[in-house]
């Protein structure tokens, strides 16, 4: 073993890390509320539509993550604006799922 090797090599290791890249927002207008992805996953079943008016803790959607179907519920009453996503979409950390006026 050579000891440059041995010297290398962990400083080599972060720099194999990349970062994250950054989801594309769909613009938003004034006042909306953004909807956003809490992790990577997959889009199981859409619930809701554009113009749909929700309550707070009404199901959205469902996105399938690690083998487990978790529930995106509203968190405000409004009226949902726009469904960013489709049943079936593979989405990252954050990426925008509905806005809510």
């Amino acid at each position: 073993i050579n000891k440059d090797d041995i010297k290398t090599a962990p400083a080599q290791a972060p720099a194999a890390a990349p970062a994250p890249a950054a989801a594309p927002a769909a613009p938003a207008a004034a006042g909306d509320k953004v909807v956003k992805s809490p992790m990577p996953g997959t889009i199981l079943d859409v619930k809701v539509t554009a113009g749909q008016a929700v309550k707070a803790g009404d199901l959205l959607m469902v996105l399938e993550a690690m083998k487990m179907e978790n529930e995106i519920l509203a968190a405000a009453d409004g009226t949902v604006a726009a469904v960013n996503v489709t049943k079936g979409a593979t989405v990252e950390t954050g990426t925008v799922l509905c806005t809510m006026a």
